[in-house]
């Protein structure tokens, strides 16, 4: 089994298949799919912490799944805007662990990390396996990864 390290970008997930499908993504059977054919070293999920109680029950059923919830906190700026971007952090733990995994698993849509990902791979030689809603995923990101997994009805609750 090849070891494996899962980075989940919640807010990037959590946008592009609420205005896609108009539903969720099913953490549990991802996690219970990589799993199946993998070995699973680590797997963050990165969100943001508006200390809401819907969320919160979100975030502790992701733990219970197996992946390790880091938060960041919800910047209001005074102009209205809102602030809740974890690309640098996601980025530093995928250079730290890329030397110790044989695939890195990015579920994003966001194209930022195609520099990320062409830099694992060229460095590493890790596999890269990205996840994201075919139509809202950077053509950059899908370009720089070994493999491309749209997600569809089968990864939906």
């Amino acid at each position: 089994m090849s070891k494996v390290a899962v980075f989940v970008d919640v807010q990037n997930i959590y946008y592009t298949t609420r205005d896609t499908f108009g539903r969720s993504f099913n953490y549990r059977e991802f996690y219970k799919s990589i799993a199946a054919n993998h070995d699973i070293a680590i797997a963050y999920a990165y969100a943001i912490d508006r200390s809401d109680q819907q969320q919160q029950k979100f975030q502790s059923a992701l733990r219970h799944i197996g992946f390790e919830v880091k938060l960041k906190p919800f910047i209001q700026r005074a102009d209205g805007s809102a602030k809740g971007d974890w690309d640098v952090g996601i980025t530093i733990d995928v250079m730290e662990t890329a030397p110790s995994v044989d695939q890195i698993i990015l579920l994003s849509g966001d194209g930022d990390f195609a520099i990320l990902l062409d830099k694992v791979k060229q460095k590493y030689g890790c596999k890269t396996s990205v996840y994201g809603v075919l139509n809202l995923t950077a053509n950059g990101l899908i370009n720089s990864a070994s493999e491309f997994i749209d997600i569809d009805q089968k990864w939906l609750i």
